[in-house]
C-alpha cells in the first residue's frame, strides 16, 4: 500500500500501521460475520462471542490513532503521506463503528429470542441484507489493501442496494406489524437491527471514498455517481 521513502524507518512504521489497520479490519469483519450467524441461527453463544470482542475492537482503534498521532508529530508529513495518515485514520474510526453496529445486531438478536418471537418474525429478507453488508466490507478491505478505485467506485453502488435492502423490509415490516400487534415490541428489535445492517454499508462506503480521497486526491463524499465514476474510471 505504501510508497517507499528516503527513511527506511518511517516506510516501517507506515507498513506497521497498515498492518494494523487491516488486523482490524480482519477483526471487525469477523465480528459481523459472527454477528451475521448469529441471527441466521438464533445462536446465543453467537451473540456472547460478537459482544465479548467488542472491547478487542476498541483497543486496537485506541493504539491505532495513538500510533498515527506519534506518525504525524513526529515526522510532519506533507502530501500524500499526509493524506494516507488521515486515510488510516478515518477507516480506523469507520471500522470501530462497524464493530459496534455488529453488537448492536447481537444484542437486537437476544432480546428477539428472550421474546420467543425468533421463528415467527420475517427475518429471511433481513439475513439477505446482512450478508450482502458482510462481503461489502471484505470487498472493501481488499480494495483498501490495494487502494483499487475502481473497486471502490462498485463499492458505492453495492451500498446502494443495502440501502434498497434496508427499505424494502422496513415497508414489509410495518405491513407485518399491522396485521399482528401482538409482534410489535419484537418488530422494533428486528428494525433496529436492520438498521444497523445499513449503517454498516454505509461505513464501508465511507472508507470506499477514501480510498478515492487517497489515490485521487479528490473528496468524492457529495458528488452523484456520474460524476465519481467520470473523475475514476
Amino acid at each position: 500500500m505504501t510508497e517507499k521513502h528516503l527513511s527506511s524507518q518511517f516506510d516501517s512504521e507506515l507498513n506497521r500501521v497498515s498492518a494494523r489497520v487491516m488486523e482490524l479490519g480482519g477483526l471487525v469483519e469477523s465480528q459481523i460475520r459472527q454477528a451475521v450467524y448469529a441471527l441466521t441461527s438464533f445462536s446465543t453463544d453467537a451473540v456472547d462471542q460478537v459482544i465479548a470482542t467488542e472491547k478487542r475492537v476498541n483497543a486496537m482503534e485506541v493504539e491505532i490513532d495513538h500510533d498515527l498521532s506519534s506518525i504525524i508529530a513526529r515526522r510532519q508529513p506533507t502530501a500524500r503521506d499526509l493524506r494516507l495518515l488521515i486515510a488510516f485514520s478515518k477507516a480506523t474510526a469507520n471500522l470501530e463503528r462497524m464493530g459496534d453496529e455488529a453488537c448492536k445486531m447481537a444484542r437486537m438478536v437476544k432480546s428477539i429470542i428472550e421474546s420467543g418471537a425468533a421463528r415467527s418474525l420475517p427475518t429471511s429478507d433481513l439475513r439477505v441484507a446482512a450478508e450482502m453488508a458482510s462481503e461489502l466490507l471484505r470487498k472493501t478491505l481488499d480494495a483498501f489493501a490495494r487502494l483499487d478505485t475502481k473497486a471502490a467506485v462498485a463499492i458505492l453502488k453495492e451500498d446502494d442496494l443495502i440501502d434498497e435492502e434496508f427499505d424494502g423490509f422496513v415497508r414489509k415490516l410495518i405491513t407485518y406489524m399491522m396485521e399482528d400487534p401482538r409482534t410489535i415490541s419484537a418488530s422494533l428489535d428486528l428494525l433496529f437491527l436492520a438498521k444497523a445492517i445499513e449503517r454498516i454499508g454505509d461505513h464501508s462506503k465511507n472508507v470506499a471514498e477514501l480510498i478515492i480521497y487517497l489515490v485521487e486526491g479528490k473528496d468524492v463524499r457529495h458528488q452523484t455517481m456520474a460524476d465519481i465514476e467520470s473523475a475514476v474510471l
